[in-house]
């Protein structure tokens, strides 16, 4: 059995770590408030954006439209959005889990794979990595400093030039979907080429024809409606990512905490023990040199 002083250094040092998780906690998720309303508000605009930039899409000529470009797909560029800071679960490792499975699939086609780190931990991972990319040599995990539209829509301009010179031929997201507080969706996105909608067919089983209308023009709709439809995608799933690693952090915190409190109990009942072994001895020790005494 370890010495009361042992246990007593155990426990002082598992009470200042319960007290650090539990501020980490309060603090996740007072950051979470704020990322989640930012993502509620952001989803419906930008899902409905992205369906709307799929018909859109489908309905140019293939010259209009760089974005939306087919082509023979030799090289792919996987964007990894994490986080810049551990102690969030496995957060950060299902993301990097989801890059390694589409990454064997791609170069069992024979495609080369790029990766892009967002966040610091998939700089940390990826840099020494033959699929490491420095096609953006900016401090991308800077994103999240202060994180708005204005910031990540450079990102994505490079994102899409690199796509329209022909330096990538897809181009996909992986990040976590933010579902709530306890749960996130690993998702693996496209982000280029746009892809075509499904086909809708009617009672018959024949294809639906959505025809659109475009204002102002055809030119104002290329050069300004669908490279902003890209940015706000790119966005979408920063933000995502953002809500989701504060939920996850705030779990794992919380989870911490309650481990801690568990292991106080253990520990305060060992310390006890070991107290009243101690408080036992010494009465025995007393008792037989009374009893020396006496003889």
């Amino acid at each position: 059995m370890a010495s009361l002083k042992e246990v007593r250094n155990r426990i002082v040092s598992v009470n200042s770590t319960k007290q650090i998780t539990a501020a980490m906690k309060m603090v996740s998720a007072a950051k979470l408030r704020r990322a989640q309303d930012a993502i509620i508000r952001m989803r419906p605009y930008a899902e409905k954006l992205s369906v709307l930039l799929s018909n859109v899409s489908a309905s140019l000529d293939g010259n209009e439209n760089k974005f939306a470009q087919q082509r023979e797909v030799k090289n792919v560029l996987f964007v990894a959005i994490v986080s810049n800071r551990g102690l969030a679960g496995a957060f950060n490792t299902q993301v990097f889990r989801l890059i390694r499975k589409a990454t064997a699939e791609a170069e069992a086609r024979g495609e080369k794979v790029h990766v892009l780190s967002i966040g610091k931990k998939a700089s940390d991972l990826y840099r020494r990595s033959s699929w490491h990319t420095t096609a953006l040599p900016e401090d991308l995990a800077a994103l999240y400093d202060g994180l708005n539209f204005d910031v990540v829509a450079p990102v994505a301009e490079a994102i899409m030039a690199k796509f329209a010179a022909g330096e990538y031929d897809r181009v996909e997201l992986f990040y976590n979907k933010f579902k709530n507080a306890a749960a996130q969706d690993v998702t693996k996105e496209r982000f280029l080429p746009i892809e075509p909608p499904e086909v809708a067919a009617d009672g018959k089983g024949a294809a639906v024809k959505t025809d659109h209308i475009m204002e102002p023009d055809r030119q104002t709709i290329v050069e300004e409606i669908i490279p902003k439809s890209l940015k706000i995608q790119l966005y979408k799933a920063l933000l995502d990512s953002f809500a989701s690693e504060h939920g996850a952090r705030m779990t794992a915190m919380h989870k911490a905490t309650d481990n801690a409190d568990d292991l106080l109990k253990e520990l305060r009942l060992s310390y006890n023990k070991a107290r009243q072994a101690a408080i036992t001895n010494e009465i025995l020790e007393i008792v037989g040199g009374a009893e020396a005494l006496k003889g």
